[in-house]
């Protein structure tokens, strides 16, 4: 891959800081707007480990904002027009910020995450294992791994501190965090998105086995998706030339890593371990090969 190039934490001189995040850093524009800047930073087992990978942030950053423009006749998002130059105006390597960095609507974020699964893998199989449910949802018995389930399920999860775990729960939980109504529309649209952007993306030769999603209440508390929306870190992509019940897909997202933290001495706790540069490059390559596939143009 061409133009390798690494931005693990930034510190804009200008703009106040507003949250540093597990990936993005969020600064301040004005009362209304937030410059959201997506780095290298990559976060496995919901720990921030200590080598970034190389234009990441870049790269979720396209997946974003084509998945943003692609759904919006089924919910707003909270991408609003900028000139991102200018609002950086002489910060240092300006240029590279640009391609990692959007401009949005100041929000009320939702306190749960949209968890999305088509198919049976991850924390969803280890709860298949042992209960025979995902998220207290039953599904039919002897599913192998990797399997398509017979319909997408929406699993959410609470949305952890940086350094937590995030937390499955069951619908009933998310209904008292968010109302029933809420929790209804939250579940809806989710499903809705990843029906079509899995059938869009399919088309193209990826599965999307799982995603998360976020929302946001804007002032006349109407709902819009935030954050990032089904890219590699979000969600699991695989190939589907190479997918095969009953064994662990190849993937072109950051389970790449996930695979080779496996198999290291570590206890999924603060510090995450070094992970070396020919694995990092690597998945670099591999979030590179799912923008192109995604966003080529049709035949």
């Amino acid at each position: 891959m061409d133009n390798l190039s690494s931005v693990y934490e930034t510190h804009l001189k200008k703009l106040p800081l507003v949250q540093k995040g597990k990936v993005r850093d969020i600064y301040g524009v004005d009362t209304d707007h937030l410059l959201i800047i997506t780095t290298d930073r990559l976060s496995a087992f919901d720990v921030i480990l200590p080598d970034p990978v190389p234009n990441k942030g870049r790269i979720l950053t396209e997946i974003s904002n084509f998945w943003f423009q692609k759904t919006e006749h089924l919910i707003s998002n909270h991408l609003v027009k900028a000139d991102l130059a200018e609002i950086l105006g002489d910060e240092p390597d300006k240029e590279d910020l640009i391609k990692r960095s959007i401009v949005v609507k100041k929000l009320k974020p939702l306190p749960i995450e949209a968890v999305v699964r088509g198919y049976l893998i991850g924390s969803g199989w280890k709860d298949y294992l042992a209960t025979g449910s995902v998220c207290g949802i039953p599904l039919a018995k002897n599913l192998r791994l990797a399997e398509k389930l017979p319909e997408a399920i929406f699993t959410p999860s609470t949305k952890a501190a940086v350094g937590d775990h995030d937390e499955n729960i069951s619908f009933k939980e998310t209904c008292n965090i968010l109302g029933r109504e809420r929790a209804e529309e939250v579940r809806d649209v989710t499903l809705k998105i990843y029906s079509q952007a899995s059938d869009f993306a399919l088309q193209r030769g990826i599965i999307i086995a799982d995603t998360k999603l976020e929302f946001g209440l804007d002032e006349n508390e109407e709902m819009v998706v935030i954050d990032e929306l089904l890219t590699p870190d979000s969600s699991r992509f695989w190939p589907a030339s190479s997918y095969e019940v009953g064994t662990s897909p190849s993937s072109f997202d950051k389970q790449f890593v996930r695979d080779y933290l496996e198999t290291v001495d570590w206890n999924k706790a603060p510090p995450g371990p070094r992970v070396p540069s020919e694995i990092l490059r690597r998945t670099s390559d591999k979030y590179q090969e799912a923008l192109d596939i995604i966003t080529k143009p049709s035949v």
